[in-house]
C-alpha cells in the first residue's frame, strides 16, 4: 500500500479536490443557501437523563467539504454524528442533511447519507466481495460486481478480496469498511474515528483514500488525532464537554493563540542556574526535558549562547516552535487534548 504524505494545509475558504488543483469557495454561513449546504444543525443537543451529552451545537458543512469534529473521548462527537445519521433522536434543537430533516424525514436522509462506525461492522466469516455484495443487496443497488470491484480497487484490496475478512489487518478491515460505505455511493459519507488505534502506517494509508473522496463527496469525520483532523479537513469544529468551542480552518484556529514567538533550545546538559540566567535575560522562559522554551519575540541565538558557553552548557539545537492543534486545544481548554 503507498502511503500518502498529509495533506497540504487549505489557505481561506473551501480549498476542495486539492490533488486535482481546483477550488471551490463556498459560503458555509448560517445563512448559506441550501444549494450550498449538506449538513446543517442549529441549538442541536442531545440528553441521556440529567447527563447532557451534545449541548447546543451549531455547524454548517458545505457540499464537497471535508469537515472534522475533533475532541477528546467523550467530547461528544459520535452522538452528535449518530443524531445526523437518524440513529439517535435530538433531545433538542433541530438539523438537516441535504435539506432533508432528521426528526421528520429520517428515510430522505437516510437515502443520502452512509457511514463507517468507529467499530469497524464487517462480517469477518464473509470475503471483501461477500460483504460488499450484502450491503448493496440491503440498498438495493444495481450493478453491485462493477462497483464492488471499483471500490475494492480504490482501498488497494482487489488481490484480498477472497479471502475472508477475519484474515484481515485492523487497517484492511477499515478500508472495507469505507468502501461498505461508499458502495450506495452516498452524497454524506461520515466516518466515526476512521483510523482508531491503527499503526501510524495504516492511518495514513487510510487518509490517502479519505483525500481521494474530497471534492467528489461531503465527508464528515470524528477524530481525537490532532495530524489526522490537521491533514484531512478543509475545516476543524473543536469540541470538548458536548460543546463546539472553536470552528475554522487548521491555519485560522493556530493563528488565533499566536502571542509571542517561541524558541526551542535543547541543551541537556542545562543546570539550575544556568535555566536562571536564561530567565533573567528572558522572563518567559520554562523547563523542557531537553532543555528550555523562550516565549520572546527578541530571542537571540547568539545571546543564549553567550549565557551558557561560560558555564560550558553546549547547545545542540535551536528552532522556532510551530503552532498546533495541541496548542489551540490547551488554549482553549487549559487541558492538552486526551486521548
Amino acid at each position: 500500500m503507498t502511503e500518502g504524505d498529509a495533506a497540504s494545509r487549505a489557505e481561506s475558504g473551501l480549498r476542495l479536490g486539492r490533488r486535482r488543483h481546483l477550488v471551490y469557495t463556498l459560503d458555509v454561513s448560517p445563512s448559506a443557501s441550501p444549494s450550498q449546504v449538506a449538513v446543517r444543525a442549529s441549538s442541536l443537543s442531545r440528553s441521556f437523563g440529567d447527563l447532557v451529552v451534545v449541548d447546543g451545537v451549531d455547524l454548517t458543512v458545505g457540499r464537497g467539504e471535508a469537515f472534522s469534529l475533533l475532541g477528546p473521548n467523550g467530547a461528544g462527537k459520535t452522538t452528535t454524528i449518530r443524531m445526523l445519521c437518524c440513529l439517535l433522536r435530538p433531545t433538542g434543537g433541530a438539523a438537516e442533511v441535504m435539506g432533508h430533516d432528521v426528526v421528520s424525514d429520517p428515510l430522505s436522509v437516510k437515502s443520502v447519507i452512509n457511514i463507517s462506525p468507529q467499530e469497524t461492522a464487517v462480517a469477518e466469516h464473509l470475503n471483501a466481495w461477500e460483504n460488499l455484495s450484502l450491503i448493496a443487496g440491503l440498498h438495493g443497488i444495481d450493478r453491485v460486481k462493477a462497483r464492488s470491484g471499483e471500490l475494492l480497487e480504490m482501498m488497494g484490496l482487489t488481490e484480498r478480496a477472497r479471502d475472508r475478512v477475519k484474515k484481515y489487518s485492523g487497517g484492511m478491515k477499515r478500508r472495507l469498511s469505507i468502501a461498505m460505505a461508499l458502495i450506495s455511493d452516498p452524497e454524506v459519507l461520515f466516518l466515526d474515528e476512521p483510523t482508531l488505534g491503527l499503526d501510524p502506517q495504516s492511518r495514513r494509508a487510510i487518509w490517502e483514500h479519505v483525500e481521494a473522496l474530497r471534492g467528489e463527496k461531503t465527508v464528515l469525520l470524528t477524530t481525537h488525532y490532532l495530524e489526522e483532523a490537521d491533514a484531512l479537513a478543509d475545516r476543524i469544529a473543536v469540541m470538548d464537554k458536548g460543546g463546539i468551542i472553536a470552528l475554522g480552518t487548521a491555519d485560522e484556529l493556530k493563528e488565533s493563540v499566536i502571542g509571542e514567538p517561541v524558541m526551542v533550545v535543547e541543551a541537556p546538559d542545562l543546570d539550575d542556574g544556568a535555566f536562571e540566567a536564561l530567565r533573567r535575560l528572558y522572563p518567559e522562559t520554562r523547563r523542557t526535558e531537553a532543555g528550555v522554551e523562550i516565549e520572546a519575540r527578541e530571542a537571540s541565538v547568539y545571546d543564549i549562547a553567550d549565557v551558557l558557553r561560560p558555564r560550558g552548557i553546549a547547545v545542540q539545537s535551536t528552532h522556532r516552535k510551530q503552532v498546533t492543534l495541541d496548542d489551540v486545544f490547551l488554549h482553549l481548554t487549559g487541558e492538552r487534548l486526551r486521548e
